[in-house]
């Protein structure tokens, strides 16, 4: 699988982290800016790390490593804290990354049979108290690194486990459809990990699509922060609005798409903004048919993360929504009728996509790649065949 388009992905989004810079409080504002100056640094090292991101070896059924930074940011000088099987130690961060990392395998395992991040049982590496006052979280292609947050604004990431679901699934969606990270792709990118984020934390809860409360990172702010959570997949736009950074601006309509520049500072195109558009899809996709988001919904959505492509658009993505929902719950069923009114709820109109590699019926591009490289392999063989033939 390519690695060309991987990028370091964190949980807060920058525009958090830009408005801190406009806080009067000096502590604040440094706190951000050492975070984003961090981050950027780590965004640096991501192609060199993004090589080692498919090594595997044998099969180990996502056996969990916590490593302690000790404020830190060489991970390779990380002390070991908590291996598999280990007993509980003194360190609560420890112990909250090495719980989060088992809930969010074991529902990978149990829900949709898929073994570790990369389908084949890799490890979970994990390393907390990375940095003084680190505003951040993140998953690097290898790992998953926690801050501890400054203590004003953010709270120590371990905390909530749909952050850690989020940050993870990242994973996933590497070893699967691999969506480039920026506009609507990376947007698609963004969202898939929160609807995992939020089917691991009502699996975890054992809350039903109704009663889940579909916030992310509910946990990430200290309590004198005025603020729901990070985003809401119920209504984005609505989980924050105060001096301090501001109003949320994720939309939930087509109609208020935000066109950013595809850059760092632009959030490479709004992908933690736009977001909000898929995200309200699949709100609203599990609370029309009711029960738990992780069967009908969350099995259309993963099937159809498998299925899709490297550049998605919103709308591909939707058409491969609404065609999985008719293969696993019957064509004209109320559970693909669900779909196909979410999506025009939020303003997305269903594509047809031509068929996918993931799909196994193979695109035409695809499928002449293969025809050519067979016709390569018989015209080699030949060669050789008849060099071997003019040697004796």
């Amino acid at each position: 699988m390519t690695v060309n388009h991987r990028r370091l992905t964190c949980i807060t989004p920058p525009y958090i982290l830009q408005s801190l810079l406009e806080s009067d409080d000096a502590e604040i504002r440094r706190a951000a800016l050492a975070t984003l100056v961090s981050t950027a640094q780590l965004r640096g090292e991501r192609g060199v790390r993004s090589l080692l991101a498919g090594a595997a070896g044998a099969p180990v059924a996502g056996r969990r490593t916590i490593f302690d930074c000790r404020t830190g940011i060489v991970l390779q000088l990380a002390t070991l804290a908590r291996s598999e099987g280990g007993q509980a130690v003194a360190d609560e961060s420890v112990n909250r990354a090495y719980d989060g990392f088992g809930v969010t395998r074991d529902f990978l395992r149990d829900v949709f049979e898929r073994d570790s991040i990369d389908g084949r049982g890799m490890r979970l590496h994990g390393y907390v108290h990375r940095g003084l006052r680190y505003n951040n979280a993140f998953w690097d292609g290898s790992e998953m690194v926690f801050g501890d947050g400054d203590g004003r604004v953010f709270s120590d990431f371990t905390g909530s486990l749909d952050v850690i679901a989020h940050e993870l699934t990242h994973g996933v969606t590497e070893f699967t459809a691999a969506w480039e990270y920026h506009e609507q792709s990376g947007a698609l990118n963004e969202s898939m990990s929160d609807v995992f984020g939020s089917m691991v934390k009502q699996w975890a809860l054992k809350q039903s699509a109704a009663e889940a409360d579909w916030l992310i990172g509910s946990d990430v702010f200290t309590p004198g922060i005025e603020a729901d959570a990070l985003r809401s997949m119920k209504a984005p736009g609505t989980a924050f609005d105060n001096r301090l950074f501001g109003k949320d601006p994720q939309p939930a309509h087509m109609n208020d798409y935000v066109e950013l520049p595809d850059t760092e500072e632009g959030d490479f195109g709004g992908v933690h903004i736009n977001s909000g558009i898929p995200n309200k899809a699949f709100y609203l996709v599990a609370t029309a048919i009711g029960g738990n988001s992780w069967d009908a919904a969350g099995h259309i959505w993963y099937e159809s993360l498998k299925a899709s492509t490297a550049r998605a658009q919103f709308a591909d993505f939707a058409g491969i929504t609404y065609r999985k929902a008719g293969e696993l719950c019957g064509a004209g069923s109320a559970e693909q009728q669900a779909v196909a009114n979410a999506w025009e709820a939020v303003g997305v109109a269903i594509s047809a996509p031509p068929a996918t590699p993931g799909d196994g019926t193979g695109s035409t591009t695809a499928i002449s790649e293969q025809l050519e490289g067979l016709t390569a392999q018989v015209q080699a063989l030949a060669a050789e065949v008849q060099a071997l033939a003019g040697r004796r």
